[in-house]
């Protein structure tokens, strides 16, 4: 029998579909839904997708912090490995591009683990070994490289092609482990291929420019295209020497027939002093001296004495462009100053032109500028102001100092002619030696936590960290000093600034230097080199090459030679164009897509193939320190022989 029924109960009997049970399936749901959607106003409706695009639109933009951070995170918790280089993989700047042409080579992820950490390399774990920090830095770099390298191919760029297969060369890991003296007679033993490597380099790059830039002032490799700045050859004359040295005699023939042809200086055109001396007169006075070819001696003659009309003005500080048809010079549109650095880095050219043409008016223009600067205010303890007025020959925008841009050569041609003068100019000795005491007092710092020692800049009393590619000079202008008999601590700097140009390169994904850095000297920081965003460019320049072949002439050390052999083969993986050439980038944290510029600058055949070749030839006569002296083109000039 069954219990009598509850009162607070009640029962309920659904009528359902089939079974009778309640019917929860999408379907039913998203009808439901649907018609909930229609009930609501058209406002209310428009409202909610509204609410919902701008959600989608925020979470897109903040998207990227958030990795970021996370990956921030991650990096704090997880162990370096203390046996190698880290290889960072920083996030996407850009699109991905469409790839036309040569397809890049399938990745293979069993060959190649990628870091999902991001920003350069940490320095602590490698300076904190014992023996030369240096050469380990060398190898582990060496041993990674080979790791990467395992994939040999190309990168492809909106249409254009970047070859990376000679950047696949590294220490075989078996020979990590190798003593000094084995690696330095290993190294000297590859000198002979090294050569080739650049010869190599130097045919692509002037086969680019023979096959689309051709008597036109430089290369625009990724559209295969040119651009003029003077129209007078920029390129083909800044590389006449650098042929010459390399051996290449069929492509230094084929350009000195267009020079004896077709190259003119009788142009209605414009030109800017301080290039014009220092690529073209500089490069034409060198080549004379190579090769002993009058032609080059008569279009230097030429070319010198239509610049001189930039001399004309109330102060005898040359103004900065010259018109070489006309015959007149005027400043810049924007002011009447002229940079520091122009008006004294041309001293070495025009020297030499009066010394070989018997003309003293040349040489006696260009002291009046150094004699000048010397006696100015405005100095600090021998560092000088970026710009001076041609007008009233003073100094302007006083209290910024810097060792980069608009006054970097000024203390190297202060050096130089010294030297080019037989070592008896003594206020220009000490104008150069007061500078050095200068930049050790007031410029002079080290970074965190690392302590690496770098030249910042002073504006107004307050230090800048910054510090430009173009410094990286003065480890080899402070080096050939202390060779010339100047104190020795020049060259202990020498070797510090050195070290820190080269960690300039190895700290960036693509193992390629940033137009600018910033180093980091505060408590607590994780790496020691900041780059900006705008400040990741390079421009194929020889700075620190440059300073390279000083360091390895004067001490033989082979790792000198070893950090420009890296150089040149991430130059080969990153800027090299297949079609012919190598192209300028802007971003050189990002090794999957560093963004050409499209731009082949004229420096890198006049200057950095043949720094990058002096400094892997093992013979030191090969354009002797003790008989040469290169302009800031690197355009060697003879040093004047002692007439006592």
């Amino acid at each position: 029998m069954h219990p009598p029924s509850r009162q607070d109960y009640v029962s309920i009997s659904f009528a359902g579909q089939g079974s009778g049970s309640y019917n929860n399936s999408k379907q039913w749901r998203r009808q439901s839904c649907w018609r909930k959607w229609k009930q609501l106003s058209r406002l209310q409706r428009s409202l909610i997708l509204f609410i919902l695009v701008l959600l989608f639109i925020c979470g897109f933009a903040a998207y990227p912090t958030v990795t970021e951070h996370l990956r921030g995170l991650t990096d704090g918790e997880q162990d370096t490995d203390t046996n190698s280089v880290l290889k960072p993989v920083i996030p996407q700047m850009m699109p991905e591009p469409v790839k036309h042409g040569h397809p890049a080579l399938p990745e293979q992820p069993s060959k190649r683990k990628l870091s999902n950490k991001r920003g350069p390399p940490i320095l602590q774990n490698r300076l904190q070994r014992k023996g030369n920090t240096s050469d380990i830095a060398v190898k582990d770099k060496a041993a990674d490289s080979k790791k990467e390298g395992e994939e040999e191919g190309v990168i492809s760029w909106r249409g254009a092609v970047i070859d990376t297969d000679q950047a696949t060369e590294g220490t075989k890991d078996g020979e990590k482990e190798d003593l000094p003296a084995n690696q330095e007679a290993k190294l000297s033993k590859n000198s002979a291929s090294w050569l080739e490597a650049v010869r190599e380099a130097f045919r692509h790059a002037w086969k680019g420019y023979k096959d689309f830039a051709w008597g036109h002032d430089e290369l625009r490799p990724i559209s295969k295209t040119y651009s003029e700045w003077f129209g007078l050859g920029l390129t083909l004359i800044d590389a006449l020497d650098t042929m010459w040295i390399l051996g290449l005699r069929e492509e230094f023939e084929e350009a000195k027939a267009w020079v004896a042809t077709e190259l003119t200086f009788n142009k209605n055109v414009d030109v800017n002093l301080f290039e014009s001396t220092i690529r073209i007169l500089g490069g034409l006075l060198s080549t004379y001296h190579l090769t002993g070819d009058t032609l080059f001696l008569d279009k230097a003659k030429d070319i010198g004495s239509r610049l001189m009309p930039a001399f004309n003005t109330p102060s005898k500080i040359p103004y900065s462009d010259v018109n070489i048809g006309k015959g007149t010079a005027h400043p810049p549109r924007w002011t009447s100053d002229s940079t520091v650095a122009e008006v004294t880095s041309i001293q070495l050219e025009f020297r030499e032109l009066s010394r070989l043409t018997q003309e003293p008016h040349y040489e006696a223009a260009v002291a009046e500028v150094m004699n000048q600067v010397h006696k100015l205010d405005g100095k600090l303890d021998g560092l000088v102001p970026m710009f001076i007025n041609t007008n009233s020959g003073q100094f302007t925008h006083q209290g910024i100092y810097t060792l980069g841009a608009r006054a970097d050569s000024y203390y190297e041609y202060l050096l130089k002619q010294w030297i080019q003068g037989g070592k008896k100019e003594n206020q220009l000795l000490e104008d150069y030696l007061q500078a050095i005491e200068g930049v050790k007092k007031n410029l002079l710092q080290k970074s965190t936590p690392n302590g690496l020692t770098f030249v910042g800049e002073l504006s107004h009393g307050q230090f800048s960290p910054k510090m430009d590619h173009l410094v990286c000079f003065l480890p080899g202008t402070l080096a050939l000093g202390a060779h010339n008999g100047l104190p020795a601590d020049h060259m202990d700097l020498a070797k510090q600034l050195m070290e820190t140009c080269y960690q300039m390169y190895i700290q960036m994904e693509t193992g390629l230097s940033p137009e600018i850095v910033h180093f980091n000297m505060h408590q607590g920081s994780t790496r020691d080199i900041d780059v900006k965003l705008a400040d990741r460019h390079n421009l194929l320049r020889p700075e620190t090459v440059e300073s390279l072949l000083y360091l390895y002439r004067f001490t033989k050390d082979h790792k000198y030679q070893a950090w420009g052999w890296e150089i040149l083969q991430n130059f080969n993986k990153y800027t090299k164009v297949s079609s012919g050439g190598y192209t300028s980038i802007n971003n050189v944290r990002d090794p999957d897509y560093p963004s050409p510029r499209d731009k082949m600058e004229s420096f890198f055949l006049g200057e950095t193939l043949k720094y990058l070749y002096l400094l892997l030839s093992d013979d030191p006569n090969l354009i002797s320190l003790d008989q040469y002296v290169f302009n800031t083109e690197a355009h060697p000039l003879p040093i004047w022989p002692s007439t006592a």
